[in-house]
């Protein structure tokens, strides 16, 4: 039937998990919420998914396996770390070789997805990484340029605040440099890219701030500028606190006074900048948490999307 949704568990009851949660429960049209897998008993995260009729189990992935429901989960999204996602991955691909899972950690065992960029691309796959909260923010912004002009080198400096920053994320700021500047590349088509994080201890804590540096050949200022517009506009359809926050500046790089950027030589052409800012929807999580917000969004939207493909194919 057309209305019929597909079940989904969360693994990690923390705040990404728990937020994840309420968003699917709220907003999700092509999915339901089944289970809610956590390690520690006295999460808020799981009691509160009790609380909501969910199934739970403080047991991690072993745990999710011995719940009635598994059987008929067909979507798992992984909000634990690295290191626990391909221990988790590994499990269920064995007892359910077709199970889709959506990783919200950077292990990047799938391709990485940044759903207004690639989905198409991805929508067959069992594995999906959603990058981080930094390449979820900026990376559409390189494609975005991409699209108009080839992209030598692109930067990305994601700053949110020290409260919005959990073990989780903590404990992988190595990783989320790696991944988010691979994806840079991959998924952005920068033929170079560098991710930085900062963590802002400032009080009151402030919104997630973005900002992306291209530098590209020649191209239309104003081509560029509309793209990045267009590609905020799909974003904003869900992600509704993500925005530009000035307009689009552009600097002309000269080759009488090229730019040396180490490891790529000299370069002249257009400087792009774009300033970002992402709120949260605050659903479960503060409004200035939109590093949080962003990630917990762009994997439901994945999710969405290949499951309304997956219950099209069934309808058939």
């Amino acid at each position: 039937m057309a209305s019929e949704k597909l079940k989904a568990a969360i693994i990690g009851s923390g705040n990404i998990g728990t937020d994840l949660m309420i968003k699917i429960m709220r907003n999700s049209q092509h999915l339901e919420m089944a289970a809610m897998v956590g390690i520690d008993p006295n999460s808020d995260g799981l009691a509160r998914a009790a609380r909501l009729g969910v199934a739970t189990t403080h047991e991690g992935v072993e745990g999710l396996t011995r719940l009635p429901v598994f059987n008929d989960i067909d979507f798992v999204f992984d909000a634990t770390s690295a290191g626990a996602h391909v221990k988790n991955d590994a499990l269920l691909r064995k007892l359910k070789p077709s199970i889709r899972v959506i990783d919200l950690t950077p292990a990047a065992i799938g391709p990485y997805c940044v759903p207004v960029v690639n989905i198409d691309a991805h929508i067959e796959a069992l594995n999906v990484n959603m990058v981080t909260c930094g390449g979820q923010a900026t990376i559409p912004m390189v494609a975005a340029v991409s699209r108009i002009a080839k992209v030598h080198y692109a930067e990305i400096v994601a700053s949110i605040s020290s409260k919005s920053a959990g073990p989780g994320t903590r404990a992988n700021i190595d990783e989320f440099t790696e991944t988010t500047s691979k994806a840079i590349e991959v998924v952005g088509g920068a033929a170079k890219g560098k991710a930085i994080i900062v963590l802002n201890p400032a009080e009151p804590p402030v919104m997630m701030r973005d900002t992306v540096y291209t530098l590209s050949e020649a191209a239309d200022r104003e081509k560029v500028e509309q793209s990045i517009e267009e590609m905020v506009a799909k974003v904003h359809a869900y992600v509704p606190g993500y925005r530009l926050k000035q307009k689009v500046q552009f600097d002309e790089i000269p080759a009488s006074a090229p730019l040396n950027i180490p490891g790529l030589g000299k370069f002249s052409g257009l400087k792009t900048s774009v300033f970002l800012e992402v709120e949260g929807a605050a659903h479960y999580l503060p409004a200035y948490a939109g590093n949080l917000d962003i990630m917990t969004s762009a994997a439901l939207a994945t999710a969405e999307r290949m499951a309304q493909t997956l219950l099209s194919v069934q309808g058939a």
